[in-house]
């Protein structure tokens, strides 16, 4: 053993003395004087080992083969030289018997789907252990699980089964709402040819209304008119109309004159009427 030894950054040395521990040194230089002295590195840096591909029976007796990785660090350099003689080699086999634990505690279908638990349960009951060693156990990662070969048939079956009804709920539901498109744009087109209709109908009748009022307005017009008019006529403009009126109804051929009982009433008014103009007439030519 050298006199002087050279520790680096992540390494410790314990320093024996006649076979007594004396304590920790490094890093830097590690002064030993041989025979009397002794000592053991201890690599602090982070270390991991693999554990192959172990068979383990599940809660319903299924057969199961896991392989994982196992991550750990010392962490008091005093305890793993002191209390273990190779913790890599212990925690090994520790591990493996956790791992049997673990799985036998559950189903199949649990070690199948819930892998991140099996990682955190294995990591917990690792580090009770390794902790006494002076070791923490970071990580704990399964790598692989593989059930026997019938369980895989099935499981392809039933994940065939499941896709074929995804698919068919996928394709009833597109159908569904295809169908519930079909009817809302027939009811919407539906609304809103009822709606037209009665815009239709509303502007028919309006309009007609409208036509109504212009012919009655049109009429009391002229009905307005005519009494404007008529009051400006004086007797015996009404006599001279009606005698026209007689004279024209006596030259149309195949008439039948029905002479009303106060006809002599009516003629003798126009006589009277005409005689007065004449004599106001001859009365002017005096």
């Amino acid at each position: 053993m050298a006199i002087i030894n050279f520790v680096r950054d992540y390494e410790r040395v314990a320093k024996f003395q006649l076979g007594r521990y004396v304590g920790l040194k490094g890093p830097g230089v590690v002064f030993i004087v041989p025979i009397i002295q002794s000592m053991m590195k201890v690599d602090m840096r982070e270390i991991f080992f693999d554990v192959p591909p172990q068979t383990n029976i599940t809660k319903d007796n299924a057969n199961v083969d896991v392989d994982f990785v196992v991550y750990m660090r010392v962490v008091d350099p005093e305890k793993t030289v002191l209390e273990v003689v190779n913790f890599v080699g212990a925690a090994r086999q520790l591990a493996m018997t956790t791992l049997r634990a673990v799985i036998g505690d559950m189903n199949l279908d649990d070690v199948l789907s819930r892998r991140e638990e099996i990682n955190q349960g294995m990591q917990t009951k690792l580090d009770e252990v390794t902790n006494r060693w002076g070791v923490k156990v970071t990580a704990v990662e399964i790598r692989e699980i593989q059930p026997p070969p019938a369980i895989q048939e099935a499981m392809t079956r039933q994940m065939s089964a499941e896709r074929t009804r995804r698919a068919q709920i996928t394709e009833s539901e597109g159908q569904r709402d295809a169908e519930i498109n079909v009817a809302e744009g027939n009811k919407r087109a539906a609304i809103l040819r009822a709606e037209g209709e009665k815009q239709a109908a509303i502007l028919e009748a309006e309009g007609h209304r409208q036509a109504q009022i212009l012919e009655a307005e049109g009429f009391a017009n002229a009905l307005q008119q005519i009494y404007e008019t008529a009051r400006g006529v004086d007797a015996n403009t009404m006599g001279l109309q009606y005698l026209d009126m007689m004279r024209e109804l006596a030259t149309k051929e195949n008439s039948t004159w029905i002479v009303p009982l106060d006809f002599t009433r009516i003629a003798a008014s126009v006589q009277e009427q005409l005689g007065a103009a004449s004599s106001d007439g001859g009365g002017d030519r005096n």
